[in-house]
């Protein structure tokens, strides 16, 4: 086979797998965390074999889903670290890109950070346990390379960064959580209460020569 027909097909299988996962996420916003593979295929216009074959099995396609939705999830991130403006109002920008898309897309979180109720659907639900821990923690380690190479922390600043990056995450994700199903307030001003808790630290150090600032 020559190589421009392999490149052919490889870019045919790109754009199939596009659709496939764009099929899913129409079936995540309807159904959120009770989304069946079963569905997802109809939604496609496709057997479920045909389904397994692009991604393996149900653990694949969340993968590849949560993949998708981190990726857009982390250029939110860094573009509000990178937008020009004082510290704390970046910090505030920050949280609040995470909060707004879980608010935007409700469905799309529960789907990624919590199993279906198996009790009310036909098919086992995803295993959701198993791969949102992954997810958490490629945020974490993103945001800590983000700390590290933009604020003096001074000695042992690699340890610190890490430690900060997953424990601001984790921040996010359970106050993040537990805001979507209460929704006590309104989202401005928990954002406002996060960067509070977050601030004196941050506020103190500097920016750390030779990087981008922040």
């Amino acid at each position: 086979m020559e190589a421009s027909q392999r490149d052919d097909q490889q870019r045919a299988a790109e754009r199939r797998r596009k659709e496939l996962l764009e099929a899913a996420d129409r079936v995540v916003l309807r159904d959120g965390p009770g989304a069946s593979m079963n569905a997802i295929a109809a939604e496609a216009g496709i057997t479920k074999p045909i389904l397994y074959r692009h991604f393996g099995d149900k653990g694949g396609l969340y993968r590849a889903l949560a993949t998708r939705h981190t990726d857009a999830l982390l250029a939110g991130l860094r573009a509000a670290l990178d937008a020009p403006a004082a510290r704390r109002d970046r910090v505030e920008a920050t949280l609040d890109t995470y909060l707004a898309a879980i608010e935007a897309r409700p469905q799309v979180y529960r789907f990624l950070m919590h199993p279906a109720d198996e009790s009310q659907q036909t098919e086992q639900g995803f295993d959701v346990g198993r791969h949102s821990a992954p997810l958490l923690r490629r945020l974490g380690e993103e945001l800590a390379e983000v700390i590290a190479e933009r604020v003096d922390l001074g000695p042992g600043s690699e340890e610190l960064a890490r430690a900060w990056g997953h424990g601001i995450v984790g921040m996010m994700h359970a106050a993040g959580d537990w805001w979507l199903r209460e929704r006590p307030f309104p989202r401005a001003h928990l954002v406002r209460h996060l960067t509070d808790l977050l601030w004196g630290r941050l506020a103190a150090a500097g920016d750390l020569p030779g990087g981008p600032g922040f």
